[in-house]
């Protein structure tokens, strides 16, 4: 009897043995898909929270470079996304919103203008001013009708352009002819800033009252002359997300890289002041 008691005992003792380790490994195993359980759904979310999609951008004509610039880094940022733009007058783009153009966000030349967004309930939200602009007259390269101030814009003969008086930089250019109590006719308005200095750099105008930004875009294709009157017409360039964005998220994280660190540095390198 001792010995069989003895034999049965140590069979029952590996079984119950091997009982323990399966139980352990049906343990560990469960253990192992429920971290990877997890782990897919860190990932998935992760995942969702990933930009993508087109980002739809109408801004003042004056940020063509240096939104064009951030709108590379954006992509660069977060793969998946695409900026376009619509650069243009601002009193025209903001037409085109309120006519329900479907776009994400806006960056006007003035607070005029995107008051025309707001008044009409379109903007998500209070617009955040971002940056600001000075006036500055643009002449041909080395300034061959010698001119040093706004007053010499009203000289006979001087082929003057002007931005429209509905769009900021015109507006502006208004503000500090009356300021300066002058009087002037270009021999045209232009539609925007942008038109304005092409007039010069193709030679069919003499000068254009312009944004500083604009000439240093230009290189040495203008030349520019400062004038003390442009500091009474300085126009702040507000930045507002749309009611109506297609792609909010996105658009929402392009207007905060326009208002960061990363963003100033773009625009002060381009000219702009600080808001």
């Amino acid at each position: 009897m001792t010995p069989v008691t003895r034999r049965t005992r140590r069979t029952l003792q590996v079984v119950g043995a091997g009982a323990a380790a399966l139980l352990a490994l049906s343990a560990c195993s469960s253990s192992a898909d429920s971290s990877s359980a997890g782990s897919g759904s860190d990932a998935s979310k992760g995942s969702s929270d990933r930009l993508s999609g087109t980002v739809t951008v109408f801004a003042a004509a004056s940020l063509k470079e240096s939104f064009t610039t951030l709108g590379k880094q954006f992509e660069k940022q977060h793969p998946g996304t695409k900026v376009t733009f619509s650069f243009g007058g601002s009193d025209s783009l903001a037409a085109s919103i309120t006519g329900g153009a479907p776009a994400d966000v806006f960056a006007a030349a003035s607070p005029k203008t995107m008051k025309i967004v707001t008044d009409q309930g379109d903007a998500a939200g209070t617009p955040a001013t971002f940056v600001r602009n000075q006036l500055e007259i643009a002449t041909l390269p080395g300034n061959p009708d010698k001119v040093a101030s706004l007053k010499d814009l009203t000289r006979s003969g001087l082929k003057v352009v002007l931005c429209d008086k509905e769009v900021p930089c015109g507006a502006a250019a208004q503000k500090a002819l009356t300021a300066s109590d002058l009087q002037l006719t270009p021999v045209s308005y232009e539609q925007d800033v942008k038109a304005a200095l092409t007039k010069v750099e193709l030679k069919e105008a003499d000068a254009a009252v312009v944004y500083k930004t604009d000439v240093k875009a230009a290189g040495d294709k203008v030349e520019g002359v400062e004038f003390p009157e442009s500091a009474k017409a300085i126009n702040d360039y507000p930045i507002a997300l749309l009611k109506d964005a297609p792609n909010a998220k996105a658009a929402k994280a392009f207007v905060s890289l326009v208002r960061s660190a990363q963003g100033q540095q773009v625009l002060g390198e381009a000219g702009f002041q600080k808001p």
